[in-house]
Protein backbone atom coordinates (compact mmCIF):
# COMPACT_ATOMS: atom_id res chain seq x y z
CA UNK A 1 0.00 0.00 0.00
CA UNK A 2 1.12 3.50 -1.01
CA UNK A 3 1.26 6.76 0.98
CA UNK A 4 -0.80 9.36 -1.26
CA UNK A 5 0.02 12.85 -1.83
CA UNK A 6 -2.60 15.59 -3.17
CA UNK A 7 -1.96 19.18 -4.35
CA UNK A 8 -3.56 21.26 -6.98
CA UNK A 9 -0.16 21.33 -9.12
CA UNK A 10 3.41 20.71 -8.33
CA UNK A 11 3.91 22.23 -5.32
CA UNK A 12 3.19 19.27 -2.95
CA UNK A 13 6.21 17.68 -4.72
CA UNK A 14 8.22 19.85 -2.08
CA UNK A 15 6.46 17.74 0.27
CA UNK A 16 6.44 14.66 -1.47
CA UNK A 17 10.31 15.06 -1.78
CA UNK A 18 10.79 15.31 2.21
CA UNK A 19 9.18 12.28 2.59
CA UNK A 20 11.13 10.46 0.22
CA UNK A 21 14.15 11.23 2.38
CA UNK A 22 12.13 10.53 5.31
CA UNK A 23 10.93 7.27 4.16
CA UNK A 24 13.01 4.91 1.88
CA UNK A 25 10.87 2.02 2.70
CA UNK A 26 7.67 3.49 0.98
CA UNK A 27 5.91 3.94 -2.40
CA UNK A 28 4.32 6.88 -2.83
CA UNK A 29 1.29 8.19 -5.47
CA UNK A 30 1.60 11.66 -6.46
CA UNK A 31 -2.03 13.54 -7.50
CA UNK A 32 -1.83 16.76 -9.37
CA UNK A 33 -5.66 18.61 -10.15
CA UNK A 34 -4.39 19.87 -12.81
CA UNK A 35 -7.96 20.19 -14.35
CA UNK A 36 -8.60 23.12 -11.49
CA UNK A 37 -4.89 24.58 -10.70
CA UNK A 38 -4.31 27.07 -9.26
CA UNK A 39 -6.70 26.83 -6.36
CA UNK A 40 -5.17 30.27 -4.28
CA UNK A 41 -7.57 32.63 -6.97
CA UNK A 42 -10.76 30.42 -6.21
CA UNK A 43 -13.57 30.56 -3.81
CA UNK A 44 -13.44 28.27 -0.39
CA UNK A 45 -16.63 26.37 -2.21
CA UNK A 46 -14.88 25.80 -5.36
CA UNK A 47 -11.64 24.66 -3.68
CA UNK A 48 -13.51 22.43 -1.42
CA UNK A 49 -15.56 20.49 -4.51
CA UNK A 50 -12.65 20.20 -6.17
CA UNK A 51 -10.49 18.86 -3.38
CA UNK A 52 -13.12 16.14 -2.48
CA UNK A 53 -14.00 14.96 -5.97
CA UNK A 54 -9.78 14.52 -6.69
CA UNK A 55 -9.92 12.62 -3.38
CA UNK A 56 -12.33 10.31 -3.90
CA UNK A 57 -10.26 9.67 -7.41
CA UNK A 58 -7.22 8.94 -5.42
CA UNK A 59 -8.53 6.89 -2.49
CA UNK A 60 -9.99 3.88 -5.04
CA UNK A 61 -6.14 3.62 -5.16
CA UNK A 62 -4.24 1.43 -2.92
CA UNK A 63 -3.41 4.10 -0.41
CA UNK A 64 -2.91 3.31 3.52
CA UNK A 65 -2.64 7.30 4.01
CA UNK A 66 -2.93 10.97 2.44
CA UNK A 67 -1.60 13.83 2.46
CA UNK A 68 -3.08 16.76 1.41
CA UNK A 69 -0.10 18.59 -0.03
CA UNK A 70 -1.69 22.35 0.18
CA UNK A 71 -1.91 24.30 2.58
CA UNK A 72 -5.16 26.28 1.15
CA UNK A 73 -6.71 22.68 0.09
CA UNK A 74 -5.86 22.06 3.93
CA UNK A 75 -6.97 25.09 5.44
CA UNK A 76 -10.32 24.76 3.62
CA UNK A 77 -11.26 21.16 3.60
CA UNK A 78 -9.40 19.04 6.07
CA UNK A 79 -11.92 18.58 8.62
CA UNK A 80 -14.52 17.36 5.74
CA UNK A 81 -11.97 15.11 4.68
CA UNK A 82 -11.21 13.24 8.21
CA UNK A 83 -14.74 13.07 8.86
CA UNK A 84 -15.61 11.33 5.89
CA UNK A 85 -12.79 8.79 5.77
CA UNK A 86 -11.53 6.29 8.10
CA UNK A 87 -7.40 6.46 6.35
CA UNK A 88 -5.06 8.89 8.04
CA UNK A 89 -5.29 12.05 6.44
CA UNK A 90 -2.68 14.35 7.49
CA UNK A 91 -2.77 18.34 6.72
CA UNK A 92 0.01 20.58 5.95
CA UNK A 93 1.64 21.63 9.33
CA UNK A 94 1.59 25.39 9.70
CA UNK A 95 5.59 26.89 10.28
CA UNK A 96 3.75 30.14 12.00
CA UNK A 97 4.41 28.86 15.22
CA UNK A 98 7.99 27.86 15.38
CA UNK A 99 8.96 30.87 13.28
CA UNK A 100 7.40 33.05 15.85
CA UNK A 101 9.35 31.00 18.61
CA UNK A 102 12.56 32.01 16.41
CA UNK A 103 12.02 35.47 15.44
CA UNK A 104 11.06 36.44 19.26
CA UNK A 105 14.22 35.01 20.54
CA UNK A 106 16.00 37.27 17.77
CA UNK A 107 13.79 40.16 18.73
CA UNK A 108 12.24 40.80 14.86
CA UNK A 109 8.87 40.32 13.28
CA UNK A 110 7.32 37.11 11.04
CA UNK A 111 6.63 37.61 7.56
CA UNK A 112 4.00 35.13 5.93
CA UNK A 113 4.24 34.22 1.98
CA UNK A 114 1.19 32.34 0.75
CA UNK A 115 -1.93 32.48 -1.51
CA UNK A 116 -4.88 35.53 -1.24
CA UNK A 117 -6.55 32.21 0.09
CA UNK A 118 -4.85 31.00 2.78
CA UNK A 119 -4.55 33.93 4.30
CA UNK A 120 -7.93 35.14 4.25
CA UNK A 121 -9.42 31.59 5.61
CA UNK A 122 -10.56 31.74 8.67
CA UNK A 123 -8.61 28.62 9.67
CA UNK A 124 -5.49 30.75 9.17
CA UNK A 125 -7.00 33.91 11.03
CA UNK A 126 -7.68 32.18 14.25
CA UNK A 127 -4.57 30.43 14.11
CA UNK A 128 -2.71 34.01 13.93
CA UNK A 129 -4.93 35.39 16.94
CA UNK A 130 -3.96 32.23 19.14
CA UNK A 131 -0.35 32.66 18.93
CA UNK A 132 0.88 35.60 17.44
CA UNK A 133 0.40 37.25 21.38
CA UNK A 134 2.93 39.99 20.49
CA UNK A 135 1.88 40.76 17.07
CA UNK A 136 4.73 40.48 15.12
CA UNK A 137 3.37 38.69 12.24
CA UNK A 138 2.88 40.35 9.10
CA UNK A 139 1.32 39.22 5.82
CA UNK A 140 2.19 39.33 2.02
CA UNK A 141 0.24 37.09 -0.72
CA UNK A 142 2.30 36.10 -3.68
CA UNK A 143 -0.09 34.38 -6.35
CA UNK A 144 1.52 35.12 -8.88
CA UNK A 145 4.17 32.83 -7.76
CA UNK A 146 1.96 29.71 -8.09
CA UNK A 147 1.70 30.21 -11.64
CA UNK A 148 5.44 30.50 -11.97
CA UNK A 149 6.12 27.62 -10.58
CA UNK A 150 3.59 25.60 -12.76
CA UNK A 151 5.45 27.10 -15.54
CA UNK A 152 8.55 25.82 -13.67
CA UNK A 153 9.93 29.23 -14.17
CA UNK A 154 13.18 29.55 -11.70
CA UNK A 155 14.76 32.20 -13.83
CA UNK A 156 16.82 34.05 -11.77
CA UNK A 157 16.35 37.53 -14.17
CA UNK A 158 12.71 37.49 -14.05
CA UNK A 159 12.20 36.21 -10.51
CA UNK A 160 14.31 38.60 -8.56
CA UNK A 161 12.39 41.71 -10.25
CA UNK A 162 9.52 39.78 -9.07
CA UNK A 163 10.34 39.16 -5.54
CA UNK A 164 12.51 42.87 -4.94
CA UNK A 165 8.90 44.35 -6.11
CA UNK A 166 6.83 42.68 -3.48
CA UNK A 167 9.42 42.94 -0.79
CA UNK A 168 10.06 46.76 -1.21
CA UNK A 169 7.24 47.46 1.53
CA UNK A 170 8.77 45.91 3.84
CA UNK A 171 11.85 46.41 6.19
CA UNK A 172 13.60 43.55 5.90
CA UNK A 173 16.09 44.21 8.98
CA UNK A 174 13.08 43.85 11.19
CA UNK A 175 12.17 40.51 9.95
CA UNK A 176 13.82 37.40 11.86
CA UNK A 177 11.73 34.72 9.60
CA UNK A 178 10.03 34.30 6.36
CA UNK A 179 7.36 31.14 6.37
CA UNK A 180 6.80 29.85 3.03
CA UNK A 181 3.22 29.12 3.40
CA UNK A 182 2.15 27.14 0.20
CA UNK A 183 3.83 23.96 -1.02
CA UNK A 184 5.25 25.41 -4.13
CA UNK A 185 7.40 28.57 -2.34
CA UNK A 186 10.32 26.14 -1.79
CA UNK A 187 11.14 26.16 -5.22
CA UNK A 188 12.54 29.82 -4.78
CA UNK A 189 14.38 29.36 -1.61
CA UNK A 190 17.51 29.16 -4.03
CA UNK A 191 16.66 32.93 -5.35
CA UNK A 192 15.21 34.03 -1.60
CA UNK A 193 18.36 32.79 0.23
CA UNK A 194 20.52 35.64 -2.31
CA UNK A 195 17.86 38.23 -2.29
CA UNK A 196 17.10 38.25 1.88
CA UNK A 197 19.46 40.01 4.48
CA UNK A 198 21.32 36.74 5.96
CA UNK A 199 19.89 36.78 9.12
CA UNK A 200 16.73 36.00 7.59
CA UNK A 201 15.49 32.33 8.32
CA UNK A 202 13.10 30.63 5.52
CA UNK A 203 10.74 28.09 7.11
CA UNK A 204 7.87 26.07 5.40
CA UNK A 205 5.77 23.13 6.69
CA UNK A 206 7.20 20.46 5.03
CA UNK A 207 9.37 18.70 7.52
CA UNK A 208 6.45 19.06 10.18
CA UNK A 209 4.19 17.49 8.28
CA UNK A 210 5.98 14.63 7.38
CA UNK A 211 7.17 14.42 10.93
CA UNK A 212 3.48 13.82 11.95
CA UNK A 213 2.55 11.39 9.19
CA UNK A 214 5.67 9.42 10.28
CA UNK A 215 4.33 9.34 14.19
CA UNK A 216 0.85 8.28 12.91
CA UNK A 217 2.26 5.72 10.49
CA UNK A 218 3.75 4.43 13.44
CA UNK A 219 0.75 4.53 15.96
CA UNK A 220 -1.34 2.72 13.26
CA UNK A 221 1.22 0.06 12.24
CA UNK A 222 1.24 0.95 8.92
CA UNK A 223 5.24 1.66 8.35
CA UNK A 224 5.90 -0.52 5.49
CA UNK A 225 9.60 -2.21 5.40
CA UNK A 226 9.53 -3.14 1.27
CA UNK A 227 9.40 -0.30 -0.83
CA UNK A 228 11.48 0.60 -2.52
CA UNK A 229 10.60 4.58 -2.81
CA UNK A 230 8.85 4.04 -5.95
CA UNK A 231 6.59 7.21 -7.11
CA UNK A 232 3.36 7.03 -9.75
CA UNK A 233 2.60 10.50 -10.62
CA UNK A 234 -0.93 11.18 -12.01
CA UNK A 235 -3.19 14.01 -12.84
CA UNK A 236 -7.24 14.74 -13.24
CA UNK A 237 -6.74 15.83 -16.90
CA UNK A 238 -4.95 12.97 -17.75
CA UNK A 239 -2.31 15.17 -19.10
CA UNK A 240 1.17 13.15 -20.37
CA UNK A 241 3.23 16.25 -20.47
CA UNK A 242 2.23 17.20 -16.96
CA UNK A 243 3.31 14.03 -16.22
CA UNK A 244 7.08 15.11 -17.17
CA UNK A 245 6.71 18.09 -15.59
CA UNK A 246 5.73 16.87 -12.26
CA UNK A 247 9.30 14.60 -12.50
CA UNK A 248 11.05 17.26 -13.57
CA UNK A 249 10.28 19.47 -10.55
CA UNK A 250 11.38 16.62 -8.18
CA UNK A 251 14.64 16.87 -9.83
CA UNK A 252 14.72 20.43 -9.25
CA UNK A 253 14.54 20.20 -5.56
CA UNK A 254 16.53 17.22 -5.69
CA UNK A 255 19.46 19.38 -6.79
CA UNK A 256 18.30 22.29 -3.71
Amino acid sequence: MRIGFFDSGIGGISVLNEAIKHFPNEDFLYYADTRNVPYGTKTKEEVNKHVQTAVEDILKQEVKALVIACNTATSISINELRSTYDIPIIGMEPAEKPAIKLSSSMDKRVLVCATDLTLKELKYRKLITRIDKDSIVDPLPLPELVEFCEELNFNWDELSPYFSSKLEEFDLNQYGTVVLGCTHFPYYKPILKKLLPPHIHLIDGNKGTIERLSNLLKEKDLLSQNGINGISFQCSNQDKNYIIKMKNALKVLKMH
